[in-house]
């Protein structure tokens, strides 16, 4: 019988990746929990976990007490094991976060890239100051996110079309990558708030969803089978361009640099922040931001009514043009117009049911006490920090 040299190897790699991808999965687990939902035998296990403390990814964190007998061992993956960065950038603010492999924030810092003309410089700053203060070294990066504005290609990793960032041209990407000295993902800001939203939020556990995000600029991003949907191009959910009856449309946008999208017509136009907050004047609600203009309508009761249905039938012209198309069952509001919680979905709901035949829950963001970009960026990170780890 011919003999095939290294499947005793393959066999042992194949159950260092279950087990490690288990605890990664689910946290501290005894020998025993991870022989059972591995199928490894009790010795099997055990050399796979020597193996992995011998390799300095797994150690003992604790005991499990149990019936007769010593208490058995509580293994989990070293935190230090691997350290990625996630990163927000805008016009005003860079923020930047180191997690470990759990995805455990280990500092948090920003900067302020304006008078800074390469953003190449200004990114390795951010992370070399958040890594510093993580007691981290930059080296000991196994995953970068970069969340911007704006529409990805997905065949050069560069952002197109993030008017807030004319600094960010083509090329931007390969430097990243040659700057640090590692991959760099550059995704759009939208899509980062879906992952975090699918992870920790509304959309929990979900596989179709779209994330409707009203702030300042309007965006989507839309989830299907649990994975995010760019498009051909990196375009899939740039619902700010959507013609509107009525409303101009977003003509010329590619010799308009500098220029924002909501001065180029489309749905954008309508429900943008700048938008909103003229809406509430015209209602007599002043506030300091979109955001705020919401909520000060929600805690007025009546008198607050007529400009939440206003700014929810116009937000409902974007929901019903993706639901008949996606169907998705969930849609979730995010960003600054999205602050009316269940006062504004609510409206939103019932009036994407009157314009259509397919009436989706609406629900606000549960992404809550954080960055939902940040958390986002972080998560994306870890995807590919921990596939390294696995297939290391």
């Amino acid at each position: 019988m011919e003999r095939r040299p290294g499947v005793p190897r393959l066999l042992r790699e194949i159950n260092d990746r279950a087990a490690l991808e288990l605890l990664l999965a689910t946290g501290p687990m005894t020998r025993g929990q991870i022989g059972d939902l591995t199928g490894l035998s009790k010795v099997t296990a055990s050399q796979t976990l020597a193996r992995l403390e011998e390799r300095g990814l797994v150690e003992v964190v604790g005991a499990q007490a149990g019936g007769r007998g010593p208490n058995a061992a509580l293994y989990s993956v070293i935190p230090s094991s691997a350290y990625v960065a996630g990163l927000e950038v805008g016009p005003e603010l860079i923020s930047a976060v180191v997690a470990d492999i759990h995805g455990h924030t280990v500092a948090e810092v920003t900067v302020d890239p304006r008078g800074h003309d390469d953003p190449v410089s200004v990114v390795h700053d951010a992370i070399a100051k958040a890594c510093r203060s993580a007691k981290v070294s930059l080296a000991r990066l196994r995953g970068v996110v970069i969340g911007t504005p704006g529409v990805v290609d997905p065949r050069s990793g560069d952002v197109r079309f993030a008017f807030d960032l004319p600094g960010w041209h083509e090329g931007i990407h390969d430097a990243l990558v040659r700057d640090l000295r590692r991959e760099v993902t550059i995704e759009n800001d939208v899509n980062l708030a879906a992952i975090a939203e699918r992870a920790d939020g509304a959309a929990k556990g979900i596989d179709d969803f779209v994330l409707l995000w009203a702030s300042r600029g309007l965006g989507l991003a839309v989830m299907l089978g649990g994975k995010l949907h760019r498009g051909r191009s990196g375009s899939a959910g740039e619902i700010g361009y959507l013609p509107v009856p009525g409303v101009p449309l977003p003509e010329d946008i590619r010799t308009m640099p500098g220029r924002l999208p909501s001065l180029a017509g489309g749905l954008q136009s309508l429900v943008s922040a700048e938008t909103v907050t003229e809406l509430a004047r015209g209602h007599g609600f002043a506030a300091g931001s979109a955001g705020e203009c919401v909520r000060v309508a929600v805690a007025a009761g009546a008198e607050g009514e007529p400009l939440l249905s206003e700014i929810a039938d116009r937000l409902a012209l974007g929901v019903a043009a993706v639901c008949v198309i996606l169907d998705p069952g969930l849609v979730v509001l995010a960003g600054e117009v999205g602050a009316g919680g269940a006062a504004l979905t609510s409206r939103v709901e019932e009036a994407v049911a009157r314009i259509c035949p397919v009436r989706p829950q609406v629900v606000t963001t549960a992404v809550t006490g954080q960055n939902p970009v940040l958390r986002g960026a972080v998560l994306a990170a870890l995807d590919e920090a921990r596939e390294a780890l696995l297939a290391s």
